[in-house]
């Protein structure tokens, strides 16, 4: 296995798992989540986004949020989606948070409806917002939505999105997360992109953010990881998806699935308190109503 990574990196994604609920969850909720969550092990916590509130309602509160975070004995960072640079702004002035989360798509149809932007508004939108996080001594990490496939009817194949990540290259994108947003990625295809991604690109560390049906999970992650992935995101429980994609046959990968695959599949080291990972669980299953 050849990769530029040198060790895993479990990404926790409650902000996706919480964004396209049909109820609202408390800010009181969330920050008794999130500090739970962050005493876990995990390297990141995606945990809220500076967007639109009539866009995403449930990250209306994100502002509100983050004071109340104990960072002080948690070894994970921040990351917050962003959409535009006044997103950006307001996420920059939270000394806690490292990454900026942008989401680029292949999809030209699904960039307009997740950004309201085009694929060529949304590229001077990441200049910028690199220019941002480099003054503010932040990470920009740009997923790259349906990244295996859309549901439009557009054409995709690995040679367009491996010409998306050589224009996001010379903006000298440090860390670059493949989205599969509607679930419909092969492992076929997932180690083709990050077996001849990795290698060419060393400076960029390569991630993979993967919706999935209950069954298909594991082949996901496991062709991810065979071809040198070492960045997994996922979300207790499974819960989530795209609420701006419209499926709701497919959510997240379940992270506990994910921890499962890595110490019985992997000789790899995955780092998480599992006492602390229980806790998590009993908050989840208090807070998400399914």
């Amino acid at each position: 296995m050849k990769t530029s990574q040198k060790e895993l990196k479990l990404i926790e994604c409650p902000r996706d798992a919480m964004q396209g609920l049909s109820y609202l969850i408390s800010t009181e909720d969330k920050v008794n989540y999130i500090n739970q969550l962050l005493q876990v092990g995990f390297d990141t916590i995606d945990f809220g986004s500076f967007v639109s509130p009539k866009a995403i309602p449930q990250m209306a509160d994100t502002k509100e949020v983050v004071p109340q975070l104990n960072m002080a004995d948690s070894s994970s960072k921040l990351l917050a989606i962003i959409a535009n640079e006044r997103g950006a702004k307001d996420a920059c002035e939270f000394e806690e948070i490292t990454y900026l989360g942008f989401p680029f798509s292949v999809s030209e149809t699904f960039q307009q409806n997740n950004t309201n932007a085009s694929q060529k508004e949304a590229i001077e939108r990441i200049k910028a917002i690199q220019d941002l996080t480099l003054q503010h001594n932040k990470q920009l990490v740009v997923y790259l939505s349906m990244a295996f496939g859309n549901p439009y009817g557009e054409v995709w194949n690995t040679e367009a999105v491996e010409e998306w990540v050589s224009e996001l290259s010379n903006i000298e994108i440090p860390i670059l997360s493949l989205a599969d947003t509607v679930g419909v990625a092969n492992p076929e295809s997932i180690s083709q992109l990050f077996t001849n991604l990795i290698p060419k690109y060393p400076e960029i560390e390569f991630g993979a953010h993967f919706h999935s049906t209950p069954t298909a999970w594991q082949e996901k992650v496991d062709a991810a990881y065979n071809a040198g992935c070492l960045r997994i995101d996922s979300s207790l429980k499974g819960i989530g998806g795209c609420p701006m994609a419209k499926n709701e046959l497919v959510g997240n990968i379940a992270t506990e699935n994910v921890l499962h695959y890595f110490e019985q599949e992997t000789e790899i080291e995955v780092g998480i308190d599992k006492n602390e990972f229980n806790k998590a669980m009993q908050v989840a299953n208090s807070i998400f109503h399914l």
